[in-house]
Order: C-alpha cells, then structure tokens, then sequence
C-alpha cells in the first residue's frame, strides 16, 4: 500500500519536548494528519475524544504521567485500547523494550531516530490496523447477523409450537387458554425448583427456556382423538376411556414424525415428546401410558402433569363448573406422593399464588372474568394493564 493511499489516518505525537514534536510533525505531515500532545492527560483526552487517532507515536519519559502509564491506561479503556502504540524514546536498554511490548505497545523505536525508519514503521502498522479494523468490523456483522437468525429461528419455533398446539385446542373448544396457562404454570414451577438439589443440574436457563417452548404441544396427540369421545359431554365409557388415552402415543409420534420430516434431531422437540407421551404419568406408577412410577418419569412430564391437572380443575367444561382455586390446591396436595412428585407439591404450594395469578390473567371466558373481578375485589387487587382474558 503506498503512503498517498493512507493519507488520511491520524497520528497523535505524544512528547513533553518541543522540538521533538516539531521534528515529528514535520516529518509525518506530508504523509497524516497530525495531532501533538505535550503530556499525558493531554494525550489521553485526544485519543478518547472522536475520531480517535490511528496511530500514536508516544515518549516514555515525561513528568507526572510517563509514557508506560499512558500505555497501561489506553489499553485498560475499551475505547482505545485497539489503537495501535510505538514508543518512541531515547532509552534504549533492553528491558525497557520489554516492559514497553508487555504493556501493549506493537513497536519500539529508539532516538535518534532515522526518518525513514519511522515512516515505514508507521506505515506498517497502519496497514496492519486497517486490515485489522475490516476484520473486527466483517466479525461484528457476522455477531449481529448470527444474532439476527438466531431470533428468526426462536420465532419461527415458537410460531410453529403454537400452530401446531392450536390444532388440538381447535379440537375442543372449552379448553381456551389452557396452552397459555400451563406454560407459565410449568415455567414457575421449574423457577422455584432450579435450587432444589434433585432438579438444579437440570433446571438450567436453557431447560427452562425449552419447557416452556415445549409445554403447549402436550395434547398435541388430542387431534386424533374422534370428535364423538374428544367432545363427549360427559364421562367416559371404558372403551372410551381407552381411546383418549392413546392421544400421549399419538402426541409423541406426531412430534416425532415431524422430527424425521426435517432429517436431524430437534432438542426443542425432544423435550416436547417427552411431555407429550409422559405427562399423564403419575408418581406411584399408576398412570399411563406405560405406568411409569418415580424418577423413571422424565423432569418435564412431572411439572407438565400437576400443571395440567390444576388447570383442568378450575376450568369450566360443558359437563362441570371449574373448581376454586382452593379446592383445587387441596386435591394437588393430596396427591403428593401418590399422582405427582412430592418435591413437585411442595415447590406448587409455595407458590400456588402465582398459579392463581396466571389462571386470571389468562383466564377463558365471561365467567372467569366475573370471577376474576370477584377475587379482584375481594382481595383488593386492582386489575393490572393488560391482564385481560
């Protein structure tokens, strides 16, 4: 690269001699703009300011601030520490070359100088900023559009978990938002047990992230349950019976179908079947679909199933009225143990308020809300922005 195609970088002359900067100055103006600083805080204040120098060419040995501190304190800042620095000095032993490279420097030139020497120097190591500068700025677009797909990515998964989750919802009209509420249920639970010792090596942030992506498709399978037994308005036949309870095989396979379709493992979609073949697993093995009992029953079923179940018993369906919330917490507690993890309860009645809080926030229908506005009243809580059904 010839001099006349870098000519408009900066070079900031850092010495507490005059005739030193007037000697520097008029070797390095022909070629760069020049800036001159006769001590350190005056140096300091330059290369901070914008532009920033491109180069700076500094003395070591100057009163108050030699040239080691200003280097230290350049390099400390992240604003200035990729300016490239050449001491320029007359001491010339060999540990001061040493002590001047160790803080940061990228060259170190003894005086009296040879004027060619310098420009060439200067001229390599603005070449090497410029060339550094371009790689700095390509990985920086590279950071921001890694960044920008991987949020076009997050979208699109949660796009398609709530797509596919609304088909089963659209099966059954009565369930509402019961995708909404039981993914912020299994998010709190998951939240107040991160620090329990059975659940910390799994609860991280990244697994909560995923629970509660994977959460809404775990009645996925509910689509191939025939319309005369899904929307049966009443209890179930034992055959019946029998067939609803294939929508955890049919939930599984479908999110595996769809795993397969896209050629490669999804973990997202591994957690989800998980939740969807397990979460009508009960603690003492008496659930289904393979009676699972314990810990053999996977983390996310376990929080998906006492989410599912307090959700569907303050629901209203067209064959009950939804219970009260209290009701509904006796009969999760007395299932500790025997349908739900006791650690899972203990964790659930610490925080059945929140529980409480998010069924209103996303509560279903013109009787819900009246008794959302009953509790409101009664507890004298006002109803916040935004918390409609």
């Amino acid at each position: 690269m010839d001099l006349i195609e870098i000519e408009k970088a900066t070079v900031l002359v850092v010495d507490d001699t005059p005739d030193n900067l007037s000697l520097m100055s008029g070797l390095l103006k022909e070629h760069y703009r020049v800036k001159v600083a006769s001590n350190g805080d005056k140096a300091l204040r330059i290369a901070a300011a914008t532009p920033a120098p491109d180069l700076i060419l500094l003395d070591i040995m100057m009163p108050d601030m030699d040239g080691y501190e200003v280097c230290r304190r350049l390099k400390l800042d992240a604003a200035t520490r990729d300016i490239p620095i050449i001491f320029l000095t007359a001491r010339s032993e060999t540990e001061d070359e040493e002590k001047g490279l160790a803080l940061g420097a990228v060259d170190y030139i003894t005086k009296p100088i040879s004027p060619p020497i310098v420009l060439a120097r200067v001229q390599t190591h603005l070449n090497l900023k410029a060339s550094a500068d371009f790689l700095r700025s390509k990985s920086d677009f590279l950071e921001q559009e890694v960044a920008r797909r991987t949020l076009e990515i997050m979208a699109i998964q949660d796009v398609t978990i709530l797509a596919m989750a609304s088909l089963a919802e659209t099966r059954d009209s009565d369930t509402g938002n019961h995708i909404r509420r039981t993914q912020f249920y299994v998010k709190a639970l998951a939240e107040k047990l991160r620090s329990h010792p059975r659940f910390a090596a799994y609860l991280t942030d990244y697994t909560i992230g995923m629970l509660f992506k994977s959460a809404p498709l775990h009645d996925i399978g509910k689509v191939g349950i025939p319309d005369r037994i899904l929307l049966k308005p009443g209890r179930f036949e034992a055959h019946e019976f029998e067939i609803m309870k294939t929508h955890t095989t049919l939930g599984r396979d479908a999110i595996a179908h769809a795993e397969e379709a896209l050629g490669t493992r999804v973990e997202f979609l591994s957690m989800a079947k998980e939740i969807a073949y397990s979460h009508q697993e009960k603690w003492d093995g008496s659930g289904y679909p393979e009676g699972l009992a314990g810990d053999a029953i996977p983390v996310s079923a376990r929080l998906m199933a006492l989410a599912d179940v307090y959700d569907a018993l303050i629901s209203r369906r067209v064959y009950k009225e939804g219970m009260p919330h209290e009701k509904a917490v006796s009969i999760i507690l007395e299932g500790r143990g025997s349908h739900f993890d006791p650690d899972v309860v203990d964790a659930f009645a610490e925080i059945q308020e929140e529980f409480r809080a998010i069924a209103l926030r996303y509560a279903d229908s013109d009787l819900d809300m009246a008794r959302k506005t009953d509790y409101q009243l009664i507890s004298g809580m006002g109803a916040a922005p935004g918390n409609t059904a």
